[in-house]
């Protein structure tokens, strides 16, 4: 592979007044959200480029497909987030500590082969967060006047893996077919019943599959694992655009910590379980044992992509609490804080109205 370093334009203005173009959500355009001025991104009529793994996992993807770009580290919880040049407030997107621009540093990451981005904007995604609040009982006063401020909500474009290979392998097995037989018994009051019982007839099976696997997405982020919850991390991958930078426009971008050999680590170990499904698939019948497998994976590709959510975080008597919500179809998840006098008024309110039931009914 020869040595290259991409750079991307992160940062534009608008030719008629001069303030930044961002991308708007559901679009192909970055627009500006003062003079209304609005450009078309260009997207590469290639499509995807699928990079090959092993020259990647050799070289660490330092040489082509890679660029620098400028990090800020939070110092609270550890994220590493990308943010643009004209941000004057800064504060992390899942703790809202604030981040120093003076501590901006500069470091290398594989460039993006594919985004899917937002299809909400901040708007709509604010007022699912707000209507979820509202919903939330003996939530605390402070949370529900934080839904009330959108700055709380934040856009942000999460690093993923994907993998691709062609698969084949052979195994060795049992089939298992159920069959039912007639069994006599004696109920609890001694007399004689009949039931069917189950019963599986096993017969040796063995063969070969094969078949490719598409897109085996695998989570980049280190710091954050296990953080996003898994009831909004479902994208639809067919919305994936060949990657922009425009598509970035304000919004924060978090890099990949886990790096591509760990990640290459985890989608084998997804292969060998969809290499298991189709072995028992193959064999058929009503239940199937496999009992050696030997599978080898070819023809191996990789895209780091990025995927949209937004943010929103509160802190509540010193604890972290995270919202999330998915940027393309709007799924919304996270944890949330209880208010204790909600709840102990409410009980002492549930006494009394019982207190005044007894009372009135015994009169």
């Amino acid at each position: 592979m020869e040595q290259k370093t991409q750079q991307t334009e992160l940062k534009k203005a608008c030719i008629n007044c001069g303030a930044e173009l961002k991308y708007q959500p559901g679009t192909k355009n970055i627009s500006c959200e003062y003079c209304g001025h609005k450009e078309e991104i260009h997207i590469d009529e290639n499509g995807f480029e699928e990079l090959e793994l092993y020259p990647y996992l050799k070289e660490m993807g330092a040489l082509k497909h890679s660029e620098e770009i400028s990090m800020l580290h939070c110092k609270n919880c550890g994220a590493n987030q990308h943010v643009e040049e004209n941000y004057k407030s800064l504060h992390c997107v899942y703790c809202s500590m604030p981040l120093i621009l003076e501590d901006a540093y500069k470091e290398d990451w594989i460039l993006p082969g594919a985004v899917l981005p937002f299809q909400l904007d901040q708007k709509k995604s604010f007022h699912i967060f707000k209507k979820w609040v509202d919903s939330l009982w003996f939530a605390p006063n402070k949370l529900k006047k934080a839904a009330l401020d959108p700055q709380f909500t934040k856009g942000l474009y999460l690093p993923y893996w994907t993998f691709d290979a062609q698969l084949k392998a052979s195994y060795s097995g049992q089939r298992g077919d159920h069959y039912y037989v007639t069994e006599t018994y004696r109920d609890g009051k001694g007399k004689t019943r009949t039931r069917q019982v189950q019963k599986t007839r096993w017969s040796p099976a063995s063969g070969t599959i094969s078949g490719f696997v598409d897109d085996t997405l695998v989570k980049a982020s280190k710091q954050k694992a296990g953080r996003i919850p898994r009831k909004i991390a479902r994208w639809n991958l067919k919305l994936l655009q060949p990657f922009s930078s425009s598509f970035l426009r304000g919004f924060v971008t978090e890099k990949y910590t886990i790096p591509l050999k760990q990640g290459h680590l985890s989608a084998k170990d997804e292969a060998e379980r969809i290499a298991d499904r189709w072995c028992r698939q193959d064999i058929g019948g009503d239940t199937q044992r496999v009992t050696s497998m030997n599978m080898k994976l070819s023809e191996e590709t990789f895209k780091h992509i990025l995927l949209p959510v937004y943010v929103s975080a509160y802190r509540y008597n010193s604890k972290e609490y995270n919202f999330f919500i998915n940027g393309e179809n709007g799924t919304i998840s996270g944890t949330r804080p209880y208010s204790f006098w909600k709840i102990f008024f409410s009980i002492i309110f549930g006494i009394i109205v019982l207190g005044l039931i007894i009372f009135f009914s015994q009169g």
